[in-house]
């Protein structure tokens, strides 16, 4: 781990406002880490000892519950700030947070948390952001299990990666890290199974290309009709 270029800083949102001085004063209280894929930033129930913001790549969080099951939370994106433990006013992560592809990460000690909010208006704005965006998912989410059939659900997910990690192809969208069916399956509240069934039936009538790795959205708007339940869905 080694000290980040003021550079990096003044590229992310949060710090973007500040002068050199201030810059080089941050800097020299964060590390800078390479994350290869399949690298554990911090695992669930660890001490929360520092706090997070990617700057390239992407992670997933997943938490395993009481009954020892596996689900992913969320996945972050360049620009999130994570490991916010202290913010939920928590001692230990409530999940793992792992590398899906390689990845680059700025870290600070847990002690700098309220000196950060206190003293960069911009950064403590990103704080209440996040969590304000992780609320609101994790309400669409809960809306959706409760409510949503299984292919509705498999739908909403899919287009929200599409939003928030999609970068636009000839033949469509396509979500820029690689996202296995088990992910859309722990993602969701669905078996394995059942995943590989509705995507086999999106990829027959050309919404979705899921032959490789990251996954191709060819259709967005007919897909987001059978999300929303304005058209019948293709599991049968």
């Amino acid at each position: 781990m080694t000290a980040p270029d003021r550079s990096i800083l003044k590229s992310l949102p949060m710090f973007a406002q500040l002068n050199d001085a201030e810059l080089d004063k941050v800097a020299a209280r964060a590390a800078s880490r390479r994350l290869a894929p399949g690298s554990v930033v911090f695992g669930q129930g660890d001490a929360a000892e520092h706090f997070f913001v990617l700057v390239h790549g992407r992670l997933r969080v997943t938490q395993v519950t009481p009954q020892g099951e596996q689900i992913v939370v969320r996945m972050i994106n360049p620009g999130d700030l994570f490991g916010l433990a202290k913010a939920l006013r928590r001692s230990t992560y409530p999940g793992t947070s792992t590398a899906v592809v390689e990845s680059l990460a700025l870290s600070w000690p847990m002690t700098d948390w309220d000196a950060m909010v206190a003293h960069h208006p911009a950064f403590a704005a990103s704080t209440i952001q996040t969590i304000g965006d992780r609320l609101q998912d994790a309400h669409s989410r809960i809306r959706e299990m409760s409510t949503e059939v299984v292919e509705r659900r498999v739908g909403h997910m899919v287009l929200r990666l599409a939003q928030q990690s999609g970068k636009r192809e000839a033949e469509g969208i396509r979500i820029d890290f690689p996202i296995s069916k088990q992910d859309l399956a722990e993602m969701t509240g669905t078996t394995l199974h059942t995943v590989s069934r509705i995507l086999m039936a999106w990829e027959e009538a050309g919404l979705v290309d899921s032959g490789r790795q990251k996954l191709l959205v060819k259709d967005p708007h007919r897909l987001l009709l059978i999300a929303d339940g304005l058209q019948p869905g293709l599991l049968g």
